[in-house]
């Protein structure tokens, strides 16, 4: 029996067949979904066959754009792609614009009032 190394040493992220992190989670749900799809359908009464053809073609495309992911966003890149989805694309300020000029200022402080709060 075959022998694989999951994790590297301590603190490093998972690793299998060289998907990182959730990659390999996704990976791993998605044939899950596959195999429970394929015993619906072969429950349902379809025909083996196209349960067979419909399984091995969704798998095969499920590890294609799993390692694609991989390979193009590294271990953390997806995660930042979908937290870059929440960032606003502009911020919208409805103020006027001499309100915003005269509350940037800065105001002088008072002499007096600095030099009798030093003693």
């Amino acid at each position: 029996m075959a022998e694989f190394n999951i994790n590297k040493g301590i603190g490093q992220s998972v690793e299998f067949k060289g998907l990182k992190a959730q990659y390999l989670f996704i990976f791993a749900g998605g044939l899950l979904a596959v195999f429970v799809l394929f015993v619906i359908l072969y429950l349902a009464g379809i025909n083996q066959w196209v349960c067979i053809g419909l399984g091995v073609s969704s798998a095969s495309l499920l590890v294609w754009q799993t390692f694609a992911l991989n390979r193009r966003y590294g271990e953390h890149g997806l995660m930042k792609r979908m937290a870059n989805r929440n960032h606003p694309r502009f911020l919208i300020n409805r103020r006027k614009p001499y309100l915003i000029i005269k509350n940037n200022v800065k105001q002088e402080p008072n002499e007096e009032y600095a030099e009798s709060n030093h003693d």
